[in-house]
């Protein structure tokens, strides 16, 4: 309905955050060493011995597009020639961001359009093909834009694949929760952390957490050892003091805090299922709806995919006939976001859908 709301365990957080606050000191380059060891629990929480191998070091950012750039600076200071590898099709900031960092920017296949899934076996074929040293983009999970990610077994071979090449994966985490639960939608970066060592982890926490103007990211390094990390987290650290300077607190002290509570963390974690829940019902409803409507395309695919986002399968002609005729609004790709539908104006949106396909 045009709302972002504020979640409950978010409030009950800042209740005790103004409660406590004594100063508006800067925070270190890298970030509170609380909401550090809050997101390493949160990405490799089934993997103790990770957590306390000294291999692992985490930087505060603001935003997971922070991440991104932090984390292309430093790629680029490291090897100027360095290119780095992007799914076909990715977020449309992804390539920007890279590009501003100087780096060559190139893409690899990920999504099929004749059967809405992954192309599989020719992004295995093309991660294959891919020099030593360069670097991989990979979603995390709920891919954006097309809502289809890796089983876990996929997830194994591209991992394997990538050690293998001498490739460095960088993964773009955006909304982990949202697919299948906050444990299984990591199964993707424990592949890749078991099989090569080196891995780069860029999080986002403006969905699952709802703070999208605290502007709350991270930026993870997963080395080979403990002296590897610490030698990249130096060279991270130079390169924040570069571009802020040092994170923004509030938004950092709302995810550590509602991660160190047990109460709290229990009633967000409920809440995150909620939102998960109702993506997963009105994917559900779009599918029942559009066939109510007397189409005979099979948009069953819709239900097998994951997030926030999904291709419809329209032509350009077809977006532009939704927004000039109906008011119905999606980006030219045909790319829709169904959390925006509700059972207010989904039977609205699919009868314009019908009518232009």
């Amino acid at each position: 309905r045009g709302r972002t709301p504020i979640l409950e365990s978010v409030k009950a957080a800042e209740r005790l955050l103004l409660a406590a606050e004594q100063s508006k000191s800067y925070l270190p380059i890298q970030g509170s060493a609380a909401f550090a060891a809050a997101v390493q629990e949160l990405l490799f929480g089934g993997d103790a011995g990770l957590l306390t191998s000294g291999r692992v070091a985490t930087a505060h950012t603001p935003g997971g597009t922070a991440a991104l750039r932090v984390a292309g600076d430093f790629l680029h200071k490291l090897r100027p020639d360095m290119r780095v590898w992007l799914s076909d099709p990715t977020w449309a900031n992804h390539r920007p961001i890279f590009s501003a960092a100087g780096l060559q920017v190139e893409t690899y296949p990920y999504f099929d359009p004749s059967t809405h899934g992954l192309a599989f076996d020719r992004m295995l074929e093309s991660i294959g093909r891919i020099p030593a040293g360069d670097v991989v983009v990979l979603h995390g999970c709920c891919h954006n834009p097309s809502g289809v990610d890796p089983t876990l077994e996929q997830w194994e071979r591209v991992a394997r694949a990538l050690a293998y090449r001498g490739v460095l994966p960088l993964v773009d985490l955006a909304y982990q929760g949202l697919g299948a639960g906050l444990s299984e939608d990591m199964g993707g970066v424990l592949a890749l952390a078991r099989a090569g060592g080196e891995v780069l982890i860029c999080s986002s926490f403006s969905k699952n957490f709802g703070l999208y103007n605290e502007r709350v990211g991270a930026l993870t390094v997963l080395g080979r050892s403990q002296r590897e990390t610490a030698a990249v987290m130096s060279q991270v650290k130079v390169s924040v003091r570069c571009n802020y300077s040092n994170p923004p607190a509030h938004g950092g002290a709302i995810v550590s805090t509602i991660l160190g509570d047990a109460e709290l963390r229990r009633r967000w974690e409920a809440e995150l299922g909620q939102m998960r829940q109702r993506i997963v019902r009105v994917r559900e409803l779009f599918v029942k709806t559009l066939a109510a409507k007397g189409i005979r395309r099979d948009y069953s695919f819709l239900t097998r995919q994951k997030g926030m986002f999904s291709f419809l399968g329209l032509a350009q002609e077809q977006v532009e006939t939704l927004r000039e005729k109906h008011g119905v609004y999606v980006v030219g790709s045909g790319r829709v976001n169904v959390a925006g539908l509700n059972e207010s104006n989904i039977d609205r949106v699919c009868e314009a859908i019908a009518a232009v396909v």
